[in-house]
Parts: structure tokens; C-alpha cells; sequence
């Protein structure tokens, strides 16, 4: 079967994020029309409607599980599989796109893999992967996690890649190291970064690393020096992509925004983000 060129792909598990991902969509509906999957688990069907009302947004099955959480780390090791795209650019659903990224798709025809680095990038410094306070690259490396010193954590938050042998088996070691992350839960918080970068440390892809203008986190805005506008805005907490309202900000996304205060769960007191 012939592959579609290029399209975007999300997660959406649970009704948490369901008001990011409406803002996610219009964000992106601003400067793009290539398709849209969504991964989606645990959301009422009375949702569907609007989430395709963006239109060229196709719904796709996410793998089940009562954590929202949990079905959301597991969606991301399947984005290879999920992806019909011979180029596709994966972003969560709490982003917010500021302008247009043609560019990303252009990246592919010379790299296999696009991602940025996260904002603490070494992982010997990833406290935020532990839930004891130990020494950080023994804890990790005695789960079975292949990372060195200079191993790098990265954001998968934002990334891109091609269909091609070499991203197969980049997702299949990302599985494979994932599986270590959930078997270690006495020592690991249920992140991805760590499995993630043991992948790429593994199967080393033919990658390019984007400046985080691609991948703004804005709870960590005073950590960045950057000299080019922001073109992918990533609403960490407590900041929601609904804010970016110059971007989203429309009658029919307003009018969602009241009802979502009186029908929707807060995505601030979701208790799984702490499982």
C-alpha cells in the first residue's frame, strides 16, 4: 500500500486533555491541512464530532488502560506503527503551534529523525526520571537502561521521522526499554525519557537536532536563550494551550472553553500524573 506523504499525529487518552487537544487542533488547523491522526482512548464518542469537526482528522484506537497516563506512554511506542505517513511529525496534544513548520517535513528528506533536547539534557542530572533520591545514572543503569555519561534526554514531545528501517527498529528498542521502565516502578516514575534516550543511544538514527524554538516548554522559559521566535509552544503545567488565545482564540473555541469549565475534569488535579 502506498503511503500518504506527510501528516501530524497526537495522543488524546482521557478526558483531561480533551480541552488541550481541541486547542491543539485549531493551533494547528491555523497554518497546516495535512491529515491528523489521534491516538484516542477513554473519551465519549459524544466528543468525536468536535474533535473532526477541524476537519481531515482521523480517530485512531490508542492502546487501552485505566491510567490515561500509562495508555499515553504506550500510544507514543506505537506511533511508528500508527503513523500511515511516509513523513510524520508527532506533537503532544498540550502544544500549540505559533506559525507554520513546513520546514520539519523539508528536514526529512535528508534525516531520518527530528527531536530537541530536553532542558536538562544530560542524563546523569534526570532526577526527574527517579522516584528515590539515589545516584542517578547507577539507578538507572542498574534497571537495565544502556546509558552513559554522555547520554542525552531528550523531548518526546515534539519529533518527526520517515518510514524507514532504521526508525522501525528505533521504536522497537523504545518498546523494549519502556518495558524496563514499567517492570522498575519502585525506583522509576512512569516517564518515557529515559527509555527514549536509551533508544537513540542504541540504534544512534540519523538524526538532527532541533533548537528548542520547535519544542518551547513554558514552565521552564527562564532556562532558554534563544534568538528566533518560538514556533512550537509546549503548555507545561499550569500553562494550557488555551492561553495562547492570538492563536486559538475563536468564538466556537471560547463558547468550548466556558463549557469545558462545567463539563470537563482539570487537567491541574489530574491524580495519574503522579502515578
Amino acid at each position: 500500500m502506498k503511503l500518504e506523504t506527510k501528516g501530524f499525529i497526537t495522543i488524546l487518552t482521557g478526558l483531561y486533555s480533551c480541552q488541550d487537544c481541541v486547542h491543539f487542533l485549531a493551533s494547528v488547523r491555523k497554518f497546516h491541512q495535512e491529515p491528523i491522526i489521534i491516538l484516542i482512548d477513554r473519551v465519549p464518542v459524544i466528543f468525536y464530532p468536535l474533535l473532526k469537526a477541524f476537519g481531515n482528522v482521523i480517530l485512531q484506537p490508542a492502546p487501552s488502560n485505566k491510567n490515561p497516563v500509562l495508555a499515553s506512554r504506550q500510544a507514543k511506542l506505537a506511533l511508528y506503527q500508527a503513523s500511515p505517513f511516509e513523513k510524520t511529525i508527532y506533537m503532544d496534544c498540550d502544544i500549540c503551534l505559533l506559525s507554520p513548520i513546513n520546514e520539519v517535513f523539508d528536514y526529512l528528506d535528508e534525516f531520518n529523525f527530528l527531536v530537541t533536547e530536553d532542558v536538562q539534557p544530560w542524563i546523569t542530572k534526570a532526577s526527574n526520571l527517579l522516584r528515590v533520591k539515589q545516584n542517578i545514572l547507577p539507578t538507572l543503569q542498574s534497571t537495565g537502561l544502556p546509558l552513559q555519561e554522555n547520554s542525552i534526554q531528550y523531548n518526546g514531545g515534539f519529533m518527526a521521522f520517515r518510514k524507514t528501517i532504521e526508525i522501525d527498529n528505533l521504536f522497537g528498542k523504545f518498546q523494549e526499554y519502556f518495558k524496563l521502565v514499567t517492570e522498575h516502578q519502585d525506583v522509576l516514575l512512569l516517564k518515557d525519557q529515559g527509555a527514549f534516550a536509551a533508544a537513540i543511544e542504541t540504534v544512534k538514527p540519523k538524526m538532527k537536532i532541533l533548537p528548542p524554538i520547535y519544542n518551547y516548554l513554558v514552565k521552564w522559559q527562564e532556562l532558554y536563550t534563544i534568538q528566533e521566535p518560538v514556533k512550537v509552544l509546549h503548555c507545561t503545567y499550569p500553562h494550557r494551550p488555551q492561553y495562547a488565545k492570538n492563536v486559538t482564540r475563536t468564538l466556537p473555541t471560547r463558547i468550548f472553553d466556558r463549557l469545558a469549565q462545567l463539563t470537563l475534569p482539570n487537567q491541574l488535579k489530574n491524580p495519574w500524573r503522579l502515578r
